[in-house]
């Protein structure tokens, strides 16, 4: 009976130290990259497909690193699917619902169609200076041409008193010939007037990070409308940077990033097989 029983002694012993939960002594050796502040939150988001770690930055975009952090250990209250008021670990349970390779990966909506949020907005923190687009102009920037030919759009409008669709059909020749005239003196603008043109405010006390390789974002639907829906870059998307707040940063799991975007998916670049965020948690 005593030999027996042995086995099962030390499975009694050994098993509450596999449970020993990870912090971040023991994370911080393991990092794949340097933090950028060792002052700053480290996070674990665990996947269906593996895990990842994330540094935030809290200086970079304090509102922003707040909110992700209180959806994600449930002390931020938000509105659930049935229109009620909760809280709970916002992001447990949740998908990434698009994924592009060489692009990012998106997740944070608990619709799981791209449309859905925490029913609140707030305001993005970006500094046109931190980031150069105070000074780069549209010419020399032509991966901001959307914007470009959005702000002379709308001075051709302005100037032809062009308040609808029936209007722009009566002067359409006309239009056409100020556009051509209005995006070359478009051109000679800085990307941050051309951007806050768009409606897009700033603020430049920020520190402000670019949509790099490997950063985290906030995804929105235009200017001031951030939630909760975040993206992880795959590579160098520098066209998104003064649109998107960057308030972290994948420092170990970036091969799970791969391996997600990699997955098979629909038209609307959804993985076929829903790819889980089981937990997000900060690291203590």
């Amino acid at each position: 009976m005593k030999q027996l029983l042995l086995p099962f002694l030390l499975l009694a012993i050994v098993m509450p130290t596999a449970c020993t939960p990870l912090s971040r002594e023991k994370v911080i050796p393991t990092l794949e990259e340097k933090m950028a502040d060792e002052s700053n939150p480290l996070v674990l988001m665990e996947t269906s497909m593996g895990d990842m770690i994330l540094e935030l930055y809290p200086k970079a975009a304090p509102k922003t690193v707040e909110n992700f952090i209180g959806l994600a250990e449930g002390t931020k209250e938000f509105t659930d699917t049935d229109g009620k008021k909760v809280k709970r670990p916002y992001y447990d349970g949740l998908t990434f619902h698009r994924v592009i390779p060489n692009f990012m990966i998106q997740g944070g909506d608990i619709q799981g169609d791209g449309r859905g949020g925490p029913g609140y907005y707030f305001e993005d923190e970006i500094s046109l200076a931190a980031l150069g687009l105070d000074k780069i102009t549209l010419k020399d920037s032509p991966q901001y041409q959307r914007e470009a030919q959005s702000a002379a759009r709308e001075r051709v409008f302005a100037k032809l008193n062009i308040k609808s669709q029936a209007d722009l059909d009566k002067k359409m020749q006309q239009a056409n010939a100020e556009f051509q005239k209005e995006l070359q003196n478009v051109m000679k603008l800085t990307v941050g007037e051309a951007l806050k043109a768009a409606g897009y405010q700033y603020n430049e006390g920020l520190p402000s990070v670019p949509v790099a390789q490997y950063t985290l974002a906030m995804a929105n639907a235009g200017p001031n409308t951030n939630g909760s829906q975040f993206f992880l870059n795959l590579v160098d998307n520098f066209y998104l940077n003064g649109k998107h707040t960057v308030f972290g940063k994948v420092l170990k799991g970036r091969a799970v990033m791969e391996k997600i975007a990699a997955v098979e998916r629909d038209q609307q670049d959804r993985p076929k097989t829903p790819v889980l965020i089981k937990k997000v948690r900060v690291l203590q």
